[in-house]
């Protein structure tokens, strides 16, 4: 797998588990890669929908990808604090046209007091049905909500105090 340059900018696509192509983040900033992780930013980028409508994020985000975890993370850096959206996917994969994952429709939503909430069961059951997710997907996917949650229990990765300090830094960095 190629492993994108810390410092340029990236497409991130996310597929349905029947191929389809989901969602395309214009450009992101490629704050840190290797082969097990990328950790991006983005600020006012275009987003594409799957039908063609498009929308612009409203607020930085620093995002979390990783070859072994069925999840990543999105930190949004608003006013009031960090919000995340985390992603229950599959492990991302980069290719030099963009980082690529297969997005599994469960999501977690924590709040900055670091409270949260599971999004999308409903649809999650519909896609695992009409989509056939594998009995071995659902298992994972179950296994990883569970590690998400005590990572966001346990104030590890992104959910950390420094991490989004850190990175927004070194965003920053890029944009002066």
């Amino acid at each position: 797998m190629a492993i994108p340059k810390e410092g340029s900018n990236i497409q991130i696509h996310s597929y349905k588990h029947d191929g389809h192509l989901h969602r395309v983040w214009e450009e992101t900033k490629v704050l840190k890669a290797n082969r097990q992780l990328v950790i991006g930013a983005n600020d006012h980028t275009l987003v594409t929908e799957s039908d063609g409508r498009t929308w612009i994020t409203r607020e930085p985000a620093i995002c979390y990808f990783h070859t072994e975890l069925w999840f990543n993370i999105i930190s949004m850096i608003r006013d009031d604090g960090i919000y995340y959206y985390c992603n229950l996917g599959s492990p991302f994969v980069y290719d030099k046209e963009a980082l690529k994952y297969i997005d599994y429709d469960l999501d977690v939503k924590v709040y900055p007091d670091m409270t949260y909430t599971l999004l999308d069961e409903d649809e999650y059951e519909y896609n695992r049905l009409h989509m056939g997710y594998p009995e071995v997907i659902d298992h994972i996917l179950k296994r990883n909500v569970d590690k998400l949650l005590r990572w966001v229990r346990q104030r590890k990765g992104p959910f950390s105090a420094d991490f989004i300090d850190t990175w927004y830094d070194r965003y920053l960095s890029y944009r002066s």
